[in-house]
């Protein structure tokens, strides 16, 4: 019998970077209506996803020209808002879907965080899941008091010891200490609340929660580090990693090295699913589904562009010189602590690091990374499932695929719905229905 799939929807995007206004989009609701993400909810659960998942940023991109009004004209990571209260308003409509959150270890603060968590895995009867990031982005820096980006490496040491700090949160009152018994009046066993008094490099803290034991005991981690440091420290913390919508290849090497790491840790790689970001058009004809990727050659201006590209690598790329090689910027880029996987680096490793570009030849390739147009997977059901199934495979069928950035929402979740997840159950490698209780139960399916 084939491995099933887990299948997740990526919102982080699917009211900026110019997909509000596409045909099938928002309609004539605007961001931030609640009634749109409860309507998403309603219609993923009904097709059985895992988990509808969200990324965040608290930044206003000012890299390109230092300056943000491109951004906030264009739309181009602005607006956000925190969506901790729309997971919670998604959960009040659904009763199986998980709900995934982003926040930053490099800003946060382990105890806040695990707190949080705890109470949102409460309200949403288990169904929580936490994915860390380290931030690589100075505006989002800045808003937190740093004049610099924290040192690469250094990030994920934090990363490490803040997990390691809510982990000792979670598990510091036992899964049975709440009592509440009526005559008595007694709340919880004082005997199972034990102390923390945590002191680390990065943290001091000292504990306990003062909420109840979580229904998932604590919440799904999912990690997205994708650098040699970052995929050590996913192998260390994650429950399970949001990989990247990159060729193949990379795709295949990150998985190896993944399992490596998890190995060197004592974890069983079969353990640690991988939901690779997989950008799809998918429609009844393949025609149809071409012509719908098309609208995302358009869906950014020359500006919204530029401030994409500089936001994403942390570089200003107004800057550039008429000519020059990507490996050369790809180190410049590192040297000050941003991103190293970043559109440079998807270049350098697409053309060669030694290729020498214009600037026009770099916006030109910049336009189809920025609207991931290269990487978005156009066809049928069938096309687009078999195209699922050779990836799956290739990766070793541990995990499945995070479908996003969206192109436009309510048509992306209808057309998944109603048309590849039938695919897939026809193949046996979709579930039929929720058999478990918690997201962190139906994640451990195979």
């Amino acid at each position: 019998m084939p491995r099933k799939m887990h299948l997740a929807f990526n919102l982080s995007t699917t009211h900026m970077n110019g997909r509000w206004n596409l045909p099938g989009a928002w309609g004539d609701r605007t961001f931030p209506d609640v009634t749109l993400y409860e309507d998403v909810a309603r219609i993923a659960e009904r097709g059985c996803l895992d988990m509808l998942f969200s990324g965040d940023g608290t930044g206003v991109p000012d890299t390109w020209k230092g300056s943000r009004d491109d951004a906030v004209k264009w739309g181009v990571y602005f607006p956000r808002v925190d969506m901790n209260p729309v997971m919670v308003a998604m959960s009040r409509v659904t009763q199986h879907i998980g709900l995934g959150l982003t926040y930053s270890t490099t800003f946060m603060h382990p105890y806040y965080m695990a707190r949080l968590m705890s109470s949102l895995d409460h309200l949403t009867n288990g169904r929580i899941a936490m994915n860390l990031v380290t931030s690589t982005r100075r505006s989002d820096a800045a808003n937190f008091g740093f004049d610099q980006l924290m040192e690469h490496n250094r990030r994920y040491e934090r990363m490490e010891e803040f997990v390691a700090v809510c982990h000792e949160l979670w598990d510091a009152t036992e899964s049975d200490a709440m009592i509440w018994d009526q005559e008595t009046g007694q709340v919880a066993d004082p005997a199972k609340v034990h102390d923390v008094r945590f002191e680390g490099r990065f943290f001091k803290v000292e504990g306990p929660l003062n909420t109840p034991p979580a229904p998932q005991g604590r919440p799904v981690i999912v990690q997205a580090g994708g650098s040699p440091r970052g995929v050590q420290a996913s192998a260390r913390i994650a429950d399970y990693v949001f990989g990247a919508d990159m060729p193949r290849a990379l795709q295949v090497k990150q998985r190896a090295a993944l399992d490596a790491a998890l190995i060197e840790c004592g974890r069983d790689p079969d353990d640690v699913g991988v939901l690779w970001q997989t950008p799809i058009a998918v429609r009844e004809t393949a025609r149809e589904a071409q012509a719908y990727r098309e609208m995302l050659r358009t869906s950014l201006t020359p500006e919204g562009v530029a401030v994409f590209l500089s936001y994403s690598d942390g570089y200003d790329f107004s800057t550039l010189p008429a000519r020059f090689k990507l490996g050369e910027l790809r180190a410049e880029i590192a040297a000050t602590n941003a991103t190293p996987n970043g559109l440079v680096h998807k270049l350098a490793t697409k053309l060669g690091a030694d290729t020498e570009v214009t600037r026009e030849e770099f916006f030109e390739q910049g336009l189809l990374i920025a609207t991931q147009y290269d990487l978005t997977v156009a066809g049928t059901p069938a096309q687009v499932a078999d195209h699922l199934e050779e990836a799956f495979e290739a990766t070793g069928s541990r995990g499945g695929f995070m479908f996003g950035q969206a192109i436009a929402v309510m048509a992306d979740i209808s057309a998944v719905v109603e048309l590849l997840v039938p695919e897939l159950q026809r193949r046996g490698r979709f579930r039929t229905e929720y058999r478990g209780r918690t997201l962190r139960e139906n994640l451990s399916e195979k």
